[in-house]
């Protein structure tokens, strides 16, 4: 039997709704939730980003302003913008579109905004209170892979959970996340020996490693949640996950699309991460 889809377009649509009712909310009190997002250069993938990031923003009533500096902008200008959005009363979050050009720190970057104000979840700070349970921002993207979860009713205590992925912005805090939900979890990556049998071992498998169509129908435990967090372009026109998804689909229980899975929750959850921050 075919998998179920995860619908990332619909949660996320359900999730915008409730932000918008909380921005209302909120403004009744007096309270404008306000995001700056940073896009320095030209990559194109980076400006549909942003753009989708501002639209979403003026959808849900968050006041939203984008700052474009050229590819040239100094390490010193981008950080002195920085702190100026972190004493505009006005902003409660920044995001500074990844990745920069190569002259400029992006850890040094990412260490100057205000840990308040810090939406995205990649600040020292707010991965040190994630890792040991604290209050933070989670990164947004993990957020929505542990949404969809939740919306489906997937509960991952006492699940095998395997992240194929370690980086920074999505497996590491996702495996935490998942850890924190009592899953029991196992993180691979470009060195695992035999990956393939390691996925056939989840009950949930969350693919972010950035390698198309990586893992396969014959890597899928039956009845497996799968949620491939993967876009990558093939050829022209085709976007295609980490995960081949037509033969994939006929062993999972629940799949993720590409697109429309996990790209749409990401800017669900920063929309709510910010609000979060004009209500703290």
């Amino acid at each position: 039997m075919p998998a179920q889809i995860l619908d990332g377009k619909k949660i996320a649509a359900e999730v915008r709704a409730e932000v918008k009712e909380e921005v209302s909310r909120l403004k009744a009190e007096g309270i404008n939730p306000g995001l700056a997002v940073v896009l320095v250069g030209e990559d194109p993938a980076s400006q549909v980003y942003v753009r989708n990031k501002h639209r979403a923003c003026e959808e849900v009533g968050i006041y939203s302003e984008v700052h474009r500096l050229p590819a040239a902008t100094s390490q010193a200008e981008l950080l002195k913008l920085i702190d100026k959005l972190n004493k505009d009363p006005k902003i409660h979050g920044i995001l500074v579109q990844l990745p920069l050009p190569d002259h400029i720190d992006e850890k040094k970057v990412i260490d100057a905004i205000a840990l308040e104000k810090d939406v995205d979840g990649f600040s020292p700070a707010n991965v040190g209170n994630l890792v040991i349970g604290d209050k933070c921002f989670y990164p947004c993207t993990p957020h929505g892979c542990m949404v969809l979860l939740e919306k489906a009713g997937i509960d991952p205590k006492g699940k095998k959970a395997v992240v194929v992925g370690r980086s920074n912005i999505v497996g590491k805090p996702v495996a935490m996340m998942l850890l924190a939900r009592h899953a029991t979890v196992t993180i691979c990556h470009s060195r695992t020996r035999d990956l393939a049998a390691e996925c056939r071992q989840a009950d949930i498998l969350i693919a972010a490693v950035g390698k198309p169509e990586l893992i396969t129908g014959d890597m899928i435990k039956e009845g497996a949640v799968v949620i491939d967090v993967g876009i990558n372009r093939v050829g022209e026109k085709k976007l295609v996950g980490d995960v081949h998804f037509e033969s994939a689909a006929q062993k999972a229980g629940w799949i993720t699309p590409v697109p429309g899975g996990v790209g749409p929750m990401t800017i669900a959850m920063l929309l709510k991460n910010t609000v979060e921050a004009a209500r703290r």
